[in-house]
């Protein structure tokens, strides 16, 4: 399975991917966590995917800064070297570069460098569960026709 077919299970729901300014506060940053019900946002400069934000992130710099940090912008605690990947890529692949890397999610990009979507652990686990259920359905089908 591809990534590709995991954003198109997502639907429409899934070509829509929540984002945030690097000039963003903390503050704000919360706020649109909590309004799209996400655990992490994808940092765009206009186009341009600059760096990606978590929960996690929020966490830290609360531990390390307190309260200070609700005014300080998302390009301060944002992550910067984003892992990506494509459309094209494998489920298994992007699996296992997330375990690897302790990554919960990741942009997709298309072929021109343009954010199509982003895909979660969550997304990936759905998948493979998907794909077992599929797998039980045909051994089941095949031994019953014997």
């Amino acid at each position: 399975m591809r990534i590709a077919d995991v954003l198109r299970g997502k639907g429409a729901e899934g070509a829509a991917v929540a984002t945030v300014d690097p000039g963003t506060t903390v503050e704000g940053l919360i706020a649109e966590l909590a309004r799209y019900n996400v655990g992490a946002l994808v940092v765009l400069d206009g186009d341009q995917v600059v760096g990606i934000v978590s929960e996690r992130d929020v966490v830290r710099g609360l531990t390390a800064r307190g309260a200070e940090l609700l005014g300080v912008t998302v390009a301060d605690i944002m992550t910067a070297d984003v892992r990506t990947c494509l459309p094209t890529d494998s489920v298994d692949s992007l699996a296992a570069t997330m375990t690897e890397r302790r990554i919960r999610h990741l942009p997709v990009l298309d072929e021109q460098g343009a954010l199509a979507g982003i895909v979660s652990i969550g997304d990936v686990v759905k998948s493979h569960i998907s794909q077992l259920e599929a797998d039980r359905d045909q051994l089941q089908s095949y031994i019953s026709q014997g």
